[in-house]
């Protein structure tokens, strides 16, 4: 875990959470400082700057800087003006269910689109390839209909308005109940 610096001595839950979604920003594929910034910005009750980061945190400027630009493409964090001072601040968005939203439309285009890409040109060069095996070709279909799948729900459910999401997400366990899903 990167240590946090005393200089301003964050709240011992506050700082175990930053720590903990750095770690947690790691499994999920984003650097730790992106995701310890994004904790720390998310806890904040006011905005701030790279430096005000970079005193929290224990990280370089570089770092804090290359940080906040990747925060601010993912939309879970914005420039918030401060009247009087040129230094850029920073807020970040509180809305859990936006946060997801954001933090999925990135993951989609990096991840989603490009594997349904290829999964529909694998599957044209496959129909004109006589060594490839019809089992091989269902496989591949089968992925590429699941991956679409996905696609489209995606598409339908960042649509919704958080409350709606929040709402839907909740009647998860009864609608699995009511249905008599998972049972064999």
């Amino acid at each position: 875990m990167t240590e946090i610096t005393d200089n301003k001595a964050l709240p011992a839950a506050v700082e175990r959470f930053v720590l903990h979604w750095g770690d947690m920003g790691g499994t999920w594929g984003v650097n730790r400082t992106v995701a310890q910034i994004h904790a720390l910005l998310y806890l904040s009750e006011a905005p701030l700057n790279a430096e005000d980061i970079q005193t929290q945190l224990g990280v370089a400027r570089s770092n804090v800087s290359n940080s906040l630009k990747e925060l601010l493409t993912y939309k879970v964090i914005r420039k918030h003006p401060i009247p009087g001072d040129r230094r850029d601040h920073f807020i970040a968005e509180t809305d859990v269910w936006q946060v997801a939203k954001h933090i999925a439309a990135v993951r989609k285009a990096r991840e989603i689109d490009p594997a349904l890409d290829t999964l529909n040109d694998c599957l044209a060069a496959a129909a004109g390839d006589v060594r490839v095996t019809d089992e091989q070709i269902k496989r591949l279909r089968e992925m590429q209909e699941f991956t679409a799948t996905m696609d489209r729900w995606y598409v339908k459910m960042s649509s919704l308005p958080s409350t709606t999401l929040s709402r839907l997400v909740a009647m998860g366990d009864t609608v699995v109940k009511v249905l008599n899903l998972g049972r064999k």
